[in-house]
């Protein structure tokens, strides 16, 4: 999207240049080019197309929103593992040593 973007201002600077440099051009006229066909149109294509990503950063952002202010809601809980009782299951990750039991 930035090379497109890069790409138009280039293009109305050049515009904005000639207009400058003619005959019948003015230094205003190259700058009242530049800011209507350049600046303006560019900005309200960059805004245009961040809509989507701002709106995805801001539901993001409400959700986490929710889950810190109220943690206990089931809507908005993280998912529980099957076994959450804390005690451990005796198999341990990258562990090749079976755990120790007592002997009766």
């Amino acid at each position: 999207m930035y090379i497109i973007v890069i790409a138009w201002i280039y293009v109305t600077l050049m515009m904005s240049v000639a207009e400058a440099n003619n005959t019948n051009g003015t230094l205003l006229g190259a700058i009242v080019t530049f800011i209507l066909y350049g600046i303006l149109p560019t900005a309200l294509m960059v805004y245009l197309m961040g809509a989507p990503k701002r709106n995805t950063a801001r539901k993001a952002k409400e959700a986490a929103w929710a889950i810190q202010k109220n943690p206990e809601d089931s809507d908005n809980a993280l998912p529980v593992e099957p076994d959450a009782s804390g005690h451990t299951t005796g198999v341990t990750p990258n562990c090749s040593v079976p755990p120790m039991r007592k002997e009766q």
